[in-house]
């Protein structure tokens, strides 16, 4: 018999995963069991923030979402740092925790690591937070996740699965895979763009971390533009030692001078935030 938590293992290879963060316990022993039969790699850090950093590090390095498993509780708690900044920079980590039988939620039974509303409180700083219930919610609530991580701005995503709910029998379940793209821009806006660069004689383009899988696309542009290329800390390495990158902080005087001289301002994927450009 597949078991729900054995299930999830095998539809996280579907979706491409290889690799795992976290620290096994008794809320995630069904995870581990699948995870035992699989391809996937397991990396374990000394405490589960550690899961939640390794994660957001794998992301932003692989350009994949990164996975945390960890337990109900403290374990889960442990995370939020982590997931706060994933939230913050806009990385997609997907964090899958254990939590108590379902039976007991929310009693105030003294059960281990109980929390009062766990799924409450992960609300607060994931994308969405959801709790799996019985098998045939798995395809779809994976599809979900990964479709926000490819297709509109990601971020950390959580997913709990009660103990009772995790050795149930999940045979036949097949992962439910969507070819998710972000949405396609507005033509008249790229038309009104390109009007602008046609016209203008200083262009400048300020690159975020949101612009860092369009390395290629946005090269093209500066050198056709003959534009400058400031990086924010996200977005850092971008442009390596290219002609049009400027390797320098933009809340630096001569680069805030820069900007301050260019006719036109193309920004592209940054949130003009006061720490990123100094006010």
């Amino acid at each position: 018999m597949t078991t729900i938590g054995e299930a999830l293992i095998t539809l996280l290879e579907a979706h491409g995963v290889d690799t795992v963060f976290g620290i096994p316990g008794v809320h995630t022993v069904e995870l581990y069991r699948g995870l035992a039969r699989s391809k996937i790699r397991h990396v374990t850090p000394r405490h589960e923030q550690g899961a939640g950093f390794m994660a957001d590090g794998y992301a932003r390095a692989s350009g994949k979402p990164g996975i945390a498993f960890v337990i109900t509780g403290p374990g889960l708690t442990n995370t939020i740092t982590a997931m706060g900044q994933a939230r913050a920079d806009s990385v997609p980590i997907l964090v899958i925790s254990g939590v108590n039988a379902t039976p007991t939620l929310g009693k105030g039974l003294g059960h281990l690591h109980e929390l009062p509303d766990q799924r409450g409180m992960m609300e607060k700083v994931a994308l969405f937070s959801h709790r799996v219930t019985e098998a045939g919610e798995l395809p779809g609530v994976l599809a979900r996740a990964f479709a926000l991580f490819s297709s509109s701005r990601p971020g950390p995503v959580h997913i709990e699965i009660p103990t009772d709910v995790m050795s149930l029998p999940a045979s036949g379940i097949v992962p439910l895979l969507r070819n998710s793209a972000p949405p396609e821009p507005d033509v008249a806006a790229i038309a009104e763009a390109a009007r602008l660069c046609a016209s203008a004689r200083r262009p400048l383009i300020l690159a975020g971390g949101g612009a860092k899988a369009a390395e290629a696309p946005l090269q093209r542009l500066a050198e056709r533009l003959g534009a400058p290329v400031v990086q924010t800390a996200n977005a850092r390495g971008l442009l390596y030692r290219h002609p049009l990158g400027v390797p320098a902080s933009p809340s630096l005087k001569a680069v805030r001078a820069l900007m301050a001289d260019a006719d036109l301002v193309i920004a592209a994927g940054t949130e003009f935030g006061p720490t990123d450009y100094d006010g």
